[in-house]
């Protein structure tokens, strides 16, 4: 029996440094996708060693796939005038890409696969919907500017998907009383992390590795560390961040901001005008490993978003024992308990340092085994080992039935 093929879609190169939960869960499925698998990424290119528009052998993870870049992109962590979704779509139309398993994590590029024949899936990894509705700066998202041309896409686009999986069990509890004929296609999926990249250390190596980092930034020994990583991206919001840790205002607490975006030289502009520049750390873009070693040895881990699926980052900080404060929006709400974070009751500066506070003053109440607890039903082993699972059963199971007309 022949392998099932899966091509996985997105915009982006998994060998560069790129911020955003939805590359990592990309990273992460590749990685632990099994040997019965043959796995394709159709992304974008960096430099010249990945010639644009031809497929080429290449590694990820330890698992060989095949990797087609279609355009070269030089850094995705910042927005350019014509929206990389754009590109990216645009480089597909005209194109025969179809496998056994297509996966899309946005819903454009699918319309180059209209007439693809094989299983499809959206992953839907944000409420679109809230974003719409969301008030503030109308570029953050494109599609704001014309929310009735986004809707009818989807209406057009969505019923071709075998599948419809969410990351938020709002976001698919909507979509079924939205499209109630493709009820029994959509579904809720947990996110996932990579826990044997984010991994707890003991009381005493936290302690002893939070003094090597306040040494090595020139801070007092017994600095505590708040820190958030992400795009900043008015998604996340990381001026209002800046705002609540400047009311938080515990000199011996430092931020540190491991992430880039259109957003950087505001949230600076934010730092100075505060009087924050020796209090907050721009660490700019980081890779996993680096991200990981930080998320072990931070007192608490904090998200200023005003929209979101089920942010990735919250369950790597959780798996490293580390407690989050958080924002009342996506999925965090519904898995924290109250001895791993606290969810803010408003969207203030106030109400995030009063978290904040809460969290640095009282570590006994968030212990490193029950954050460790909180994530663990979210561990990448878990999860994959049954989609995974499941696809190859419904491969099996389409073969045989095909067996059957000949």
């Amino acid at each position: 029996m022949r392998k099932p093929v899966l091509t996985i879609f997105y915009q982006f190169n998994p060998w560069h440094p790129s911020i955003g939960g939805i590359q990592t869960i990309i990273k992460v499925f590749i990685k632990y996708a099994p040997s019965d698998f043959v796995v394709r990424l159709v992304g974008t290119g960096k430099d010249k060693s990945q010639p644009i528009m031809k497929w080429q052998a290449a590694e990820l993870a330890g698992r060989e796939i095949s990797f087609l870049p279609l355009f070269s992109l030089e850094n995705d962590n910042i927005r350019s005038r014509i929206p990389t979704t754009l590109k990216y779509t645009a480089a597909l139309l005209g194109r025969r890409l179809a496998s056994d398993f297509m996966h899309f994590h946005r819903l454009e590029p699918s319309l180059a696969a209209w007439n693809w024949q094989g299983e499809k899936t959206l992953f839907i990894h944000n409420d679109i919907h809230t974003q719409m509705q969301t008030g503030g700066d109308k570029k953050a998202i494109l599609w704001r500017r014309f929310p009735a041309a986004y809707f009818a896409l989807e209406r057009l686009l969505i019923p071709h998907f075998s599948q419809i999986l969410a990351c938020n069990t709002d976001v698919a509890q909507f979509y079924q009383q939205r499209y109630p004929s493709l009820g029994d296609r959509t579904a809720y999926i947990k996110n996932f992390f990579d826990n044997e990249t984010f991994y707890p250390l003991s009381q005493a190596q936290r302690q002893g590795q939070r003094r090597k980092l306040a040494l090595r930034l020139g801070l007092e020994e017994e600095t505590s560390f708040v820190l958030f990583a992400g795009r900043l991206h008015p998604q996340k919001d990381p001026l209002l961040l800046i705002r609540a840790f400047a009311a938080l205002n515990q000199p011996q607490t430092h931020l540190l901001i491991a992430g880039d975006g259109e957003l950087a030289e505001a949230v600076c502009a934010e730092i100075r005008r505060w009087g924050l520049e020796k209090r907050v750390t721009m660490l700019g873009v980081l890779t996993q490993e680096e991200l990981a070693h930080l998320h072990r040895i931070a007192n608490v881990f904090v998200l200023s978003s005003a929209y979101e699926g089920l942010p990735l980052v919250v369950l790597e900080a959780l798996s490293c024992g580390t407690p989050v404060v958080t924002t009342r929006c996506g999925e965090t709400p519904k898995l924290l308990t109250a001895d791993s974070g606290i969810v803010c009751q408003q969207r203030t500066p106030e109400s995030i340092a009063d978290g904040l506070r809460r969290v640095l003053l009282h570590p006994e109440d968030y212990l490193i085994a029950s954050c460790v607890g909180t994530a663990q039903p979210y561990a990448a082993r878990n999860v994959m080992g049954n989609v995974y699972s499941q696809m190859l059963s419904r491969f099996q199971n389409s073969l045989i039935q095909n067996a059957s007309f000949r």
